[in-house]
């Protein structure tokens, strides 16, 4: 199995903030360890190769995942947490989950 893990580079050339706390959790747990590529998707340079990996995949959020798996089969994580616990295989807070979930879709918490 190969993870490669791609971050986002925004057009100021500041890091994006969610791609910033998915990096430091990441460093935390010893997870990082288990990350065979890292590819940064530049907003100002569209040949990055992560922004090229994204325009492939049809991926148009960041931090995101792809799980390559040794029978050819690929996965792609747009959430943190569903990776961590589907890939690494590490209990999560749902807590942790459902903020994710709300922060990644702010219409959800609309009535």
């Amino acid at each position: 199995m190969k993870i490669t893990f791609v971050e986002k580079i925004l057009p100021d050339g500041s890091p994006c903030k969610k791609c910033g706390e998915v990096i430091s959790r990441m460093e935390e747990s010893g997870q990082m360890q288990r990350i065979d590529e890292i590819l940064v998707a530049d907003e100002r340079d569209p040949a990055s190769p992560g922004m090229q990996l994204a325009r492939e995949l049809n991926v148009d959020r960041a931090p995101f995942f792809v799980v390559d798996h040794d029978d050819g089969r690929q996965d792609i994580y747009t959430v943190y947490f569903k990776f961590v616990k589907e890939v690494i295989e590490e209990d999560t807070d749902e807590a942790d989950d459902l903020q994710e979930l709300l922060n990644d879709n702010p219409d959800l918490d609309r009535l």
